[in-house]
């Protein structure tokens, strides 16, 4: 429910959305070395895979997301991931489409962007469990963002699409909880066992220049 469907969205904010992803691709792209693709490939397959399998909630069904794991593992490249999960989506399945790839993209990229940012705040702290809780949180919120992207972008139609705004985001609770949790676990147990795979410190900003 997180993709928004093509004949939705006003040309207008279809132009807007393929701008703004352009612009954070080109961003997150900057400075990539090709021993970096095949994490971001690994991490893409992740993303495809997971956004594929639909849970019935009530009158709708929801998937996960993981765009906040995309963050931890990724740093500035989850935007990437982002964007090439949706395109072969869009293609392979008609999952959202493609003249809404350009929002679906901003509205699930950005927040995987965000989680990568929160997750880098726990640098410098000392105390116990840290990758855990920065983890947990990166998880979550990125999912809230996103449902309250989309349904900010249904508000806007007017009236008719208050009721369906509302169920994106009621629809989406459980998978907030959901997300919180493997993200948090995952955050941890990578840390301990592997903790290259997390975001490179080196890169902590999406620097313009």
């Amino acid at each position: 429910m997180v993709h928004i469907s093509d004949g939705v969205l006003p040309p207008a904010m279809l132009a807007a959305g393929f701008l703004f992803t352009i612009i954070l691709l080109i961003l997150s792209m900057r400075g990539m070395m090709m021993e970096e693709i095949p994490k971001i490939s690994l991490i893409t397959a992740a993303l495809f895979v997971a956004s594929l399998v639909h849970f019935p909630v009530g009158p709708t069904s929801v998937h996960l997301i993981m765009n906040g794991l995309a963050g931890i593992l990724l740093g500035r490249r989850a935007f990437v991931g982002v964007f090439v999960a949706l395109t072969l989506q869009a293609v392979f399945f008609q999952h959202g489409g493609l003249t809404v790839l350009g929002v679906n993209a901003f509205n699930i990229g950005v927040p995987a962007l965000f989680a990568w940012q929160l997750f880098e705040k726990r640098r410098g702290m000392e105390s116990p469990h840290l990758e855990v809780v920065f983890g947990a949180l990166a998880g979550g919120l990125a999912v809230l963002m996103s449902v309250l992207m989309v349904s900010l972008e249904l508000l806007a139609l007017g009236e008719a699409f208050t009721e369906i705004s509302l169920l994106v985001i009621g629809a989406h609770l459980p998978v907030i909880l959901i997300e919180t949790a493997v993200v948090g676990g995952a955050a941890g147990f990578l840390f301990r066992v592997k903790p290259e795979m997390l975001a490179d410190s080196n890169s902590r900003t999406m620097e313009v220049n």
